[in-house]
């Protein structure tokens, strides 16, 4: 983890009305290119960090998450009052979560390490030469329907 990071991790909406903590470091983080995540955020890539099954809590304003799921990935939670985007949660497995980075309060501990979903990135945004390595659906798996 790199220096400066503390735990447990803390984090929230933008209004305040929802704070999480993760009590241990993550798992890891990629960038999600995937079509749902470009509409869900206004953007071209979705920055998640995975977090290690037990470790989220949510410890204010549980009865404002909101979820939303298209029926055939995870459900995106987002806060009620305000908008912001919080995590992705595997209905099936809610072992199975992702942070968005943006919702953390300081620094992570983590850097993306994938791009996932890049078949159907942005044709408005390249991908940038960054080095870090590519998936044309979720983690390379040949069934890429999965998603952070």
């Amino acid at each position: 983890m790199p220096d400066g990071v503390v735990l447990p991790l803390t984090g929230g909406c933008a209004c305040g009305a929802v704070r999480f903590e993760i009590g241990t470091r993550l798992l890891g983080a990629v960038y999600c290119h995937c079509t749902r995540c470009q509409h869900r955020t206004g953007t071209a890539a979705a920055p998640s960090a995975g977090v290690r099954p037990g470790t989220f809590q949510v410890v204010a304003g549980e009865d404002h998450i909101r979820r939303w799921n298209a029926g055939n990935g995870n459900d995106k939670a987002f806060c009620g009052v305000c908008g912001s985007a919080l995590f992705s949660q595997n209905p099936d497995n809610p072992d199975v979560m992702f942070v968005r980075m943006g919702a953390f309060d300081g620094d992570p501990g983590v850097r993306p390490g994938g791009r996932v979903h890049v078949a159907s990135a942005a044709v408005w945004e390249p991908i940038p030469e960054d080095g870090i390595v590519r998936f044309p659906g979720f983690a390379g798996a040949e069934d890429s329907s999965g998603e952070p």
